[in-house]
């Protein structure tokens, strides 16, 4: 078990140059146990190359990531999923004409038992529908009832809700989610920052990138401030207020140094 005073994912001096622009100068990162991180930045404060380097989307040119203390090396986003890091994608990656149990269990298909599954690769659809069900269930997801209901039918927030059970499914580790209320209304938005909550509680730290600053303060537990390529602060959402942490974000005030 991962001590709560040691990250669970935890980055250092993060570089990634395109040409002559650098996307990464050396950024850090620590997201401990059980928490809710928040990243924040302006446009083109890196924090999408950030992101898809914790994701394994790209390999910094130079720094290092810990998973759980010991380094870690991602060449792909299924090296990072196979360590127990899922990433909830703000175009949500779902396949709208399958049905649920099948986004849920996309790339990670159940075979039926023996001869059937093992020579002729037919898949076990009522055991990945009973999977689906517990695992909305588990997430407090009641507005679906019908995990064969194809994913098309969905709302937006329902959608989001589906690639969050999925993440939630098999992320062992840490779940990173990409502007995940970006194209959702009040209500939707709302469910879904519930099931941010309800993932936490479960044991599951979260890293949430959103330039929604009213959700970010709602849910979140610390505030990474990612600026100019680097991490600028770091800071305790209950002890700052949100025009601080705007400020701070586009270089109108500088943290405080308990703060960096």
């Amino acid at each position: 078990m991962t001590s709560p005073d040691i990250p669970v994912l935890q980055a250092r001096g993060l570089i990634k140059r395109y040409g002559n622009v650098i996307a990464l100068a050396g950024t850090d990162l620590d997201l401990m146990p059980g928490e809710i991180l928040a990243v924040i930045g302006d446009n083109g404060a890196g924090k999408s190359s950030l992101i898809k380097a914790l994701s394994g989307a790209l390999v910094p040119d130079d720094g290092t990531i810990t998973l759980d203390g010991k380094r870690v090396s991602f060449g792909s986003p299924i090296d990072a999923r196979d360590s127990g890091i899922e990433t909830v994608y703000q175009s949500l990656a779902v396949a709208p004409s399958l049905d649920i149990a099948s986004n849920l269990f996309l790339g990670r298909e159940r075979r039926r038992k023996g001869i059937l599954g093992s020579v002729f690769r037919i898949l076990d659809r009522d055991a990945m529908r009973q999977e689906a069900r517990r695992q909305l269930d588990g997430l407090g997801i009641m507005t679906i009832q019908n995990p064969g209901q194809a994913v098309e039918t969905l709302s937006g927030g329902q959608r989001q809700a589906v690639a969050v059970a999925r993440a939630a499914a098999f992320g062992s580790r840490v779940i990173i989610m990409d502007e995940p209320t970006a194209a959702l209304g009040v209500r939707e938005s709302r469910a879904v920052l519930d099931l941010i909550l309800h993932v936490r509680d479960q044991g599951l730290p979260v890293i949430l990138i959103s330039h929604n600053m009213p959700h970010v303060f709602e849910v979140a537990d610390r505030i990474h401030i990612q600026r100019l390529g680097r991490r600028k602060a770091i800071l305790d959402r209950a002890n700052v207020s949100m025009s601080d942490a705007v400020a701070i974000m586009t270089g109108a005030m500088e943290p405080q140094d308990g703060d960096r």
